[in-house]
């Protein structure tokens, strides 16, 4: 259902262009039959907008960062296994001089298992690199050929857009220039019909008082 019901016949090219009182004029009705709140409120038409109902993990992160709160420790992605690791140091600490050597071996083991976490992560990114300089500029540059074979045919179709448009605005203006005379004719004859009557009312009045005038003088 369209929004707008009414349509509005122009003669671009027989009517005369508004002077610019006329068009301040014109925008002061228009801005005055709208509503102060035509800006900001929808218009009746449109249906409603859906609800946004966040999910809870959603609701948390966005009062979370409504509060301008941090980050919780050990939430999010951990970054800290794709790090330089450090093996466990070979002048322990107090602290690290009361464990035992299984919590000692624990350590190490768990040293290790982030360095192949990390050692994993770096493979993988060596391998993502060499493929990206074996395939990546023939993949660029197929890319670049299917967006330019698209930017073509919408090229083409906007010529072919405005052609149509362009032969819209010929046959518009064909038409309008052939009834011209007509046109100006029926605006003559319409003026002058519209003296006349004027004419006509106001030898009306000029009658109907004197035919007053005549009756409270008693001569009728």
């Amino acid at each position: 259902m369209p929004l707008i019901q009414d349509s509005y016949d122009s003669l671009p090219y027989l009517d005369p262009l508004p002077t610019p009182l006329s068009l301040s004029q014109a925008s002061a009705l228009i801005a005055a039959a709208l509503p102060p709140s035509h800006t900001t409120t929808p218009h009746p038409l449109l249906p409603p907008s859906a609800p946004f109902i966040p999910s809870p993990l959603i609701a948390a992160e966005l009062s979370r960062i409504a509060s301008n709160q941090p980050i919780p420790v050990g939430e999010g992605i951990d970054t800290s296994r794709y790090e330089a690791l450090e093996p466990p140091t070979n002048h322990p600490s107090p602290e690290q001089r009361q464990q035992t050597p299984e919590q000692h071996l624990e350590a190490w083991r768990d040293t290790l298992r982030r360095a192949y976490t990390s050692s994993t992560h770096l493979n993988t990114r060596l391998q993502n690199l060499a493929l990206l300089e074996t395939f990546g500029k023939n993949a660029w540059l197929v890319g670049n050929a299917q967006l330019e074979s698209v930017l073509r045919g919408l090229e083409k179709e906007l010529v072919e857009m405005k052609e149509q448009v362009e032969g819209v605005e010929r046959e518009r203006a064909g038409v309008q220039e052939g009834v011209r005379g007509e046109m100006e004719g029926l605006q003559a004859n319409w003026k002058q019909g519209v003296g006349r009557l004027l004419e006509v009312e106001v030898a009306a009045e000029g009658t109907r008082r004197e035919i007053l005038t005549a009756r409270r003088g008693g001569a009728v």
